[in-house]
């Protein structure tokens, strides 16, 4: 044994070298995905303007918000038992179309007392819409792909932003109540940030989160914009929705504490990491054989339907095989609808939807979000793990709702 160790030291030594020097090597794809993550460093993620918070609220609390926020404000207020009063400023950058409607009544609740609430998103869930009387359209950008944005207070500087195919702008508000405060614009002017009085606080609702990403913060000089705009909010505390939410915990601790998989997205930390493992279990394999005989464990015979389809959907997305998981995800969704409701799911089309928002008694407005990104989907061939963790989000909210 002690002759075979070495050769076997050296053999895994020259795999993970190989290994790495195979990662380094590899050109990546850059992701366009537009998923908002503030821990991710793609274009499209918030990383940067995340870590920039504390610079541009100084003296003044951040916290983190991983739960949905009617779990977070109910639990910290006065008739609940968390470590603090929620007070300050609610952010949203992007995917507000997760907000459930207990979650937006608590929201609205939060801003009726004297606080603030920030949403840059495209569109919003049907609730704020009717609860604030808003309405929002869409411009394509024929010409090209960059749009302008501006303030109504001319001090404020002006940019503009690329790789844009077209802006979600307000069609309709209240304009006695409701105030102007910018625009965005392809061939004429469209009003696209404003400010919406509600009990006795307030509403900011910005139609373009792509400003806010990492990409458009290093263009040019973007990020003065982005400081503009984030100077309309008050000098108080600040609640960043997270993309990414955990399960409600009842005594208010919002905090992560680690994310091992930041790390494991580092080259250097993650080989780091599986050497340190591989020798780990090298040295329990031969320090065990040393001690005693293996004993053998005779196991009772159980159903392993469940392990097995637990290792083929982990062998799946442990080879990024997002398409093959996607696909998989979509033909049992709408073979649950054929088998559930004895729906024809040849065409998803709008009376498709109005047939399955008759049957499952939920609302059209809750159902052509899953499907117009089922169809979206159809469309690509390359995918990616936010195009699946979206399209699971969906569906879970399909069943939820």
């Amino acid at each position: 044994m002690k002759k075979v160790l070495p050769f076997i030291l050296i053999i895994v030594i020259l795999i993970i070298t190989a290994s790495v020097m195979l990662s380094v090597r590899t050109t990546k794809m850059v992701d366009w995905e537009e998923s908002f993550n503030e821990k991710s460093n793609k274009p499209y993620g918030v990383s940067i303007l995340y870590k920039e918070l504390p610079n541009l609220f100084k003296d003044k609390k951040i916290r983190t918000v991983y739960h949905q926020p009617a779990s977070y404000l109910s639990v910290n207020s006065e008739d609940d038992n968390g470590k603090h009063m929620a007070k300050g400023t609610f952010m949203i950058i992007g995917n507000s179309d997760y907000l459930l409607d207990d979650s937006i009544d608590e929201l609205m609740r939060f801003v009726s007392e004297g606080n603030t609430l920030f949403i840059s998103d495209y569109v919003y869930p049907q609730k704020i819409h009717d609860t604030l009387q808003i309405d929002i359209d869409y411009i394509a950008n024929e010409k090209d792909s960059i749009s302008y944005l501006s303030f109504e207070n001319r001090k404020l500087k002006s940019t503009k932003i690329d790789r844009n195919e077209g802006d979600n702008y307000f069609s309709g508000f209240d304009s006695i109540n409701c105030k102007i405060l910018g625009y965005s614009k392809i061939d004429y002017k469209h009003v696209n940030f404003i400010e919406v009085p509600f009990g006795n606080g307030h509403v900011f609702l910005h139609t373009e989160p792509k400003i806010f990403t990492n990409y458009n913060l290093l263009k040019e000089e973007r990020y003065q914009y982005v400081e503009d705009v984030l100077s309309y909010l008050p000098d108080a505390d600040l609640y960043f929705d997270s993309y990414t939410k955990i399960q409600k915990n009842y005594y208010g601790e919002v905090e992560k504490t680690s994310n091992l998989s930041w790390f494991l997205e580092q080259t250097a930390f993650r080989w780091a990491w599986y050497t340190a493992l591989i020798f780990t279990l090298l040295f329990m394999i031969f320090n065990a054989k040393r001690r005693q005989r293996v004993i053998k464990i005779i196991k009772p015979l159980q159903n392993t339907t469940v392990a097995f389809v637990k290792t083929v959907s982990n062998l799946y997305f442990e080879t990024q095989d997002h398409k093959n998981l996607i696909d998989k995800k979509i033909t049992y969704f709408l073979d649950k609808v054929r088998s559930d409701y004895n729906i024809n799911t040849d065409s998803l089309d709008d009376e498709f939807v109005t047939k399955l928002a008759s049957k499952s008694g939920k609302k059209k407005e809750d159902i052509k979000p899953l499907i117009k990104y089922i169809n979206w989907l159809r469309t690509k061939s390359e995918f990616f793990e936010e195009n699946l963790i979206k399209l699971n989000r969906h569906i879970e909210a399909f069943y939820n709702n």
